[in-house]
C-alpha cells in the first residue's frame, strides 16, 4: 500500500511495468539537440558517467523533487564530479511538459537547474529508445557505455516533497557504488510518477 495518497496514484504506479531496458547491458546511442541547438550523442561521453533523467516540469512528481531543489542539488553534487547528466524531455508537441528551446532554458534558471544540458525530444526518439516510462524516469550508464541502474529516482512513490527526506536515494547509491568499485547492489526498480507525454 502507498500511504497518505490516493487510490488514482497507486493505480498509476502500479500500472508501470517494472523494466525498461535491462542493467548489465549497453546503453543504446543516442543523438539529441539539447536547448541551446547542441548535439550530443551517448557515444561523445564514452569514459564518462551519464545520467539520463526524463523531466516534464508539469507532472507534480517532478515539481516534488524540482520544487523542493532536490534534483538541482543532485545536478549539482554529480556534475561536479564528472558525472554528464542530461535531462530528456519526451512530451511531444502541444503535450503537458513540451518545451521551445527558450522556455526550458528560462525554466532552467528559474529553477537553478544544473544539467549538463536539457535534450528536447519531442518526438520521443530517444525516450523510445530507452523505454522510458514516467517522469522522472532514472538511467545510469558507467564509462564503458553500460546501463547499471534505470529506474524510480528513490524508494518514495509520492508527490509529497517531505518525504524526499529520509528516502533512499537509488541514483546516488548506483553511483557511489560504482565509483567506489563495488557492485551496483539495487541495478533496477519500477519508476514512478507521470507517464512520459509522447506524441503516440
Amino acid at each position: 500500500m502507498i500511504p497518505r495518497h490516493s487510490l488514482s496514484i497507486a493505480f498509476l504506479f502500479a500500472a508501470i511495468p517494472l523494466l525498461a531496458l535491462t542493467p548489465g547491458t549497453q546503453a543504446p546511442d543516442f543523438k539529441g539537440t539539447d536547448s541551446n541547438g547542441v548535439a550530443h550523442t551517448l557515444s561523445q561521453y564514452r569514459g564518462k558517467y551519464v545520467v539520463l533523467e526524463w523531466a516534464n516540469k508539469g507532472c507534480p512528481f517532478d515539481q516534488k523533487h524540482y520544487l523542493s531543489g532536490n534534483m538541482e542539488a543532485l545536478q549539482k553534487e554529480w556534475t561536479s564530479k564528472g558525472v554528464v547528466w542530461l535531462s530528456v524531455l519526451s512530451s511531444g508537441p502541444g503535450e503537458q511538459g513540451n518545451m521551445t528551446p527558450a522556455e526550458e532554458n528560462q525554466y532552467l534558471k528559474q529553477m537553478k537547474a544544473s544539467p549538463t544540458a536539457a535534450l528536447l525530444d519531442g518526438d520521443g526518439a530517444i525516450g523510445h529508445l530507452y523505454q522510458a516510462k514516467t517522469t522522472p524516469h532514472i538511467f545510469v550508464i558507467d564509462p564503458k557505455g553500460q546501463l547499471i541502474y534505470q529506474g524510480a529516482i528513490d524508494d518514495r512513490p509520492t508527490t509529497d516533497q517531505a518525504d524526499i527526506k529520509g528516502a533512499n536515494n537509488y541514483l546516488n547509491d548506483a553511483l557511489n557504488a560504482a565509483m567506489a568499485g563495488r557492485p551496483v547492489a539495487t541495478q533496477s526498480t519500477r519508476p514512478y510518477g507521470c507517464s512520459v507525454k509522447y506524441k503516440d
